[in-house]
């Protein structure tokens, strides 16, 4: 079974989780990915950086584990 991905992960342990994540973030508006600073924010707080809804991006990054798991 997946590793369910909560809010208060960093941007670091969720792409640590899979790299395939980085689109799924970008897809969402999380552009910012690969910059140092985003490796130790939360999901919460980076989404709350660009205005994003927290529970629709970990709606689609759940979404993504769970389909790489079958």
């Amino acid at each position: 079974m997946a590793e369910k991905i909560t809010r208060n992960m960093t941007i670091g342990e969720i792409l640590h989780l899979n790299q395939g994540l980085a689109p799924v973030l970008m897809a969402g508006g999380m552009h910012c990915v690969g910059c140092p600073s985003s490796q130790m924010e939360t999901l919460e707080e980076a989404a709350m950086v660009h205005g994003i809804d927290t529970e629709v991006l970990l709606a689609r990054l759940n979404a993504f584990m769970e389909a790489m798991d079958k």
